[in-house]
């Protein structure tokens, strides 16, 4: 089955996306779009926003709804189940802007690990991180590379509050 269809990402990665529903060219702009509404409407008990930027609507709308399961048991560490929903995010908007505050960006929810253990979120530029009770990961600098480390185990990098 050596086809050429996806150089776009490593083979475990491309299966593991297949296997979710994902293809080429997925694009599922509707529910993005009703995403964005529904984040931008939503004002938690203490006043917090969520943002939205354009670089998490473009994933939502390639990636939304997807549930990825690893293929394998993973090169570092035990890969979770990832679900691309930002609404799993929704009660961390206080916390998403505590981040992007600290990394002088904003931080738009992209979904979760496992069972909400940790809440994926990504930057405007693009990059991605876990938010989890231990701390903030780093997964990437766009999506891909993000769904790379996740799908295959690889350790995250640690953020550190400068």
């Amino acid at each position: 089955m050596s086809d050429h269809h996806s150089t776009r990402f490593p083979a475990p990665v491309d299966t593991a996306l297949r296997e979710a529903g994902w293809q080429p060219g997925r694009w599922v702009i509707s529910q993005a779009e009703e995403w964005a509404d529904f984040l931008r409407a939503h004002i938690t008990p203490a006043g917090h926003r969520l943002t939205v930027c354009a670089a998490a609507v473009e994933a939502w709308a390639e990636f939304g709804g997807l549930r990825i399961t690893a293929p394998g048991p993973g090169r570092q560490i035990a890969p979770a189940t990832l679900r691309i929903d930002p609404t799993a995010g929704i009660h961390l908007a206080r916390t998403l802007a505590d981040l992007g505050r600290s990394l002088d960006t904003e931080i738009s929810p992209l979904g979760e690990e496992g069972d909400g253990q940790a809440i994926l979120a990504m930057d405007a530029t693009g990059r991605v991180f876990s938010i989890d009770h231990t701390g903030d990961w780093y997964l990437g600098p766009d999506i891909d590379q993000a769904l790379g480390t996740l799908i295959t185990g690889m350790e995250p990098a640690r953020l550190t509050s400068a």
